[in-house]
């Protein structure tokens, strides 16, 4: 469907007349009219429908005003530089030069208009979604009237690799104070307890209504379940002898980069953990790039960026990486390059607090896995004294059509190796 923006003549009263379509056409059939006279419209309301044999159009508003008048009724025919609608304004608009039109498409071909029902989008929300093969009318639009925003094709995109995802780091959790002890007093009621709430019931939008359909989907995979712990306590030490290294490079560094190193190592042992396979599972795809995706809490909403190749990164490239998918999450940038192509996920559902967790497989991934809160907690060394260790939790879910339990733990063994043993992990830095 294509949008085309009329600029107003001076004064206070907009007189919008019906620019040139292209392609030769001079008058076109009011379709249908979205504001009756007396409405109160705002930049970019949907006005009208017209239609000619080339073209379905949508006129759109640029300015705030009234409308006072309209020119035609449904099915009138409508001319070329003849007006359409009048629109009463306070603010001085620009001239006719400022008239932007965007090509005429067949209404045979366009997606954004499904069985009589009108998307309300701008031209770059709809490049957007073109660009990505995303219907507009599976996306639900957060702005006014469910107007689709650039933010709603986004988190469509991210919930269609979602994860387990942790709270923005501002969220925390405060216990409320302990209750002084009040005495007693014996109560009794001389008449019934009334209550006069109502049930609420609204549709499904934005990121549950992604989620209904990526988990739909997600949940005709057989799951496999595996659960392991980690003893991190070399690796905290590393990472805090790391640090200024790290900052001295202008990184911060993470047990993150850590984690997604070493999972990248396994899968060069354990390819069959970064593949997919084709709807009716007959087909089988080995992924080279190590995507790995990872959840970050950001103002665009919960989203899943990858970093790619991570197979080809040292420790601190995945920091730095990390480091600027983090800024470009925390500015509201990110685009769907960072936000598509993952070929298996680690979720930090530690962030949160949890410890074991049962995550489940984001097709077309095979694999997926979900990282607990660290904690120290006492252990046996070697000589059979309990020491302070620091542990963690992993919890697996595999593809059970494809990976059976023995290539999930030998995978989960060698993992948790390089995280025990860091130092293995940084002889290679590739």
């Amino acid at each position: 469907m294509t949008f085309l923006y009329f600029s107003a003549l001076n004064g206070q009263i907009v007189q919008f007349k019906l620019s040139d379509i292209g392609e030769g056409i001079t008058e076109v059939t009011v379709k249908d009219w979205y504001v009756k006279e007396g409405d109160t419209v705002s930049q970019f309301d949907s006005i009208c429908e017209v239609q000619s044999d080339k073209a379905s159009v949508t006129i759109t508003s640029r300015y705030d005003g009234i409308v006072r008048k309209l020119y035609y009724n449904v099915d009138d025919t409508a001319l070329v530089g003849k007006p359409l609608v009048d629109i009463e304004t306070d603010v001085i608009k620009a001239s006719e030069e400022d008239v932007v039109e965007t090509p005429a498409i067949s209404q045979e071909h366009t997606h954004q208009e499904i069985k009589g029902h009108k998307t309300l989008a701008t031209p770059a929300v709809r490049r957007l979604a073109m660009e990505n093969n995303i219907k507009l009318s599976e996306v639900v639009g957060s702005g006014r009237d469910g107007r689709i925003l650039k933010e709603d094709i986004l988190n469509f995109l991210a919930k269609q690799t979602g994860a387990i995802l942790p709270p923005s780091p501002q969220m925390e959790i405060v216990p409320p104070p302990p209750k002084e002890k009040a005495p007693t007093i014996p109560v009794s009621f001389t008449k019934p307890i009334t209550f006069s709430g109502k049930d609420v019931t609204e549709p499904l939008k934005g990121f549950h209504k992604a989620m209904v359909k990526t988990m739909t989907a997600a949940l005709k995979i057989p799951h496999f379940g595996y659960c392991d712990e980690v003893d991190m306590t070399t690796l905290v030490r590393l990472r805090e002898e790391l640090k200024p290294m790290a900052e001295a490079r202008g990184v911060r560094l993470s047990f993150m980069p850590f984690f997604l190193k070493a999972a990248s190592l396994g899968l060069l042992q354990y390819p069959v953990l970064n593949a997919s396979v084709d709807e009716n599972c007959q087909n089988i795809t080995y992924k080279a790039a190590h995507n790995i995706g990872i959840a970050m809490d950001t103002q665009q909403g919960l989203i899943v960026p990858n970093v790619k190749n991570v197979q080809v990164r040292s420790i601190f490239e995945i920091a730095a990486e990390l480091n600027r998918l983090q800024s470009l999450g925390a500015l509201g940038q990110m685009g769907a390059e960072e936000l598509t192509g993952g070929t298996f996920t680690l979720s930090n559902i530690g962030s949160i607090g949890g410890t074991y967790a049962k995550p489940v497989i984001l097709p077309p991934e095979v694999a997926i896995g979900a990282i607990g809160k660290l904690q120290v907690v006492p252990r046996f060394d070697s000589r059979g004294q309990v020491v302070k260790a620091q542990i963690i939790n992993i919890s697996w879910s595999a593809d059970h059509r494809i990976i059976d339990g023995a290539t999930m733990s030998r995978f989960s063994n060698l993992w948790k190796s390089y995280l025990e043993n860091p130092s293995s992990m940084l002889l290679d830095l590739k």
